[in-house]
């Protein structure tokens, strides 16, 4: 029992002492692990420096510009913590590292494919010059003025002053208008004017109204009348014209000083805009006894 005791404290001295003599040999290899650790640090800041500067000039959400700094700095940092790895001679932990991060980095995408499928589509939406901050856009049956993109949700507020959130992978899936791209709209009119109405007098007068009352409608040749069928009660049309506008609201407000001239003039000048006409027809015919009716006022006094 003793001998047992007296060999094993001596392979547990043998493996101390050997432990000790490989710290010691590997003591240069230490310290410039760590001297590239050190360095690794203060380069991930440098970095992450230089690259929020860069993207600040392409991107405006604060969200977006401090995520790629902070995903620039750790790569940096993972790079360091591979170099020194290298340099201690540790090229199977290094090995093994490499294919855990690779098997937790799966088992994570997996868990979270939705919200890394918006954080990319985050990144991607905050480098379309086409959709930015401020724009006016229409997408997924919501319309209104994009007020923050971030790594998860794009925002919007309606004309109502209410929010809709919107997931980055959604708008990146779907059809978008915007309409701050152009700086031109065109308003869309529809109206009736009675039957006995003259047509040609009710185009030229609508024309003329509509240059006059905006400035951008140079003249009432720039105007578009059609019109498009006969009614049950009037003889309807459409106008047409452009105005410098680059939101939804703009377009409203001009639709609505357009509708406003427009009933100004024709009331100016006696032209009608009939009220819906509908006309029934009772084929019976009811018949009445003056016998009857005789009858049932007397008895009524």
């Amino acid at each position: 029992m003793k001998e047992q005791f007296n060999t094993a404290l001596g392979n547990l001295v043998d493996k101390l002492i050997g432990w000790f003599n490989a710290i010691i040999s590997n003591i240069p290899n230490l310290i410039l692990a760590i001297l590239v650790m050190v360095a690794a640090y203060f380069s991930a800041k440098y970095v992450s420096k230089i690259v929020n500067k860069l993207v600040d000039k392409r991107v405006e959400q604060d969200s977006i510009k401090r995520a790629i700094a902070r995903v620039s700095a750790v790569v940096v940092v993972a790079l360091g913590l591979f170099i020194a790895l290298g340099v201690l001679n540790l090229g199977k932990a290094l090995t093994s590292l490499l294919a855990g991060a690779g098997v937790v980095g799966l088992a994570i995408g997996l868990a979270l494919q939705g919200t890394l499928a918006n954080t990319f589509a985050g990144l991607l939406l905050s480098f379309r010059k086409k959709i930015q901050i401020g724009h006016w856009v229409e997408t997924t049956g919501f319309s209104g003025e994009v007020v923050d993109i971030n790594l998860k949700y794009f925002t919007l507020k309606e004309a109502d002053n209410n929010m809709v959130v919107i997931p980055n992978r959604t708008i990146l899936d779907n059809p978008l208008k915007n309409y701050s791209l152009t700086t031109k709209m065109r308003i869309f009119l529809e109206c009736g004017v009675g039957y006995e109405s003259d047509l040609e007098k009710v185009e030229q007068l609508t024309k003329e109204t509509i240059a006059n009352t905006f400035d951008q409608v140079e003249s009432a040749d720039d105007v578009e009348f059609y019109y498009t069928e006969f009614g049950g009660s009037s003889i309807n049309y459409l106008c047409r014209f452009w105005i410098d506008a680059e939101s939804m609201l703009e377009k409203l407000r001009a639709k609505t000083k357009a509708i406003i001239a427009i009933k100004k003039a024709y009331d100016k000048e006696d032209v009608n805009i009939p009220f819906p006409i509908r006309t029934l027809q009772f084929d019976n015919k009811l018949g009445v006894n003056s016998a009857d009716l005789k009858e049932a006022y007397s008895k009524n006094q």
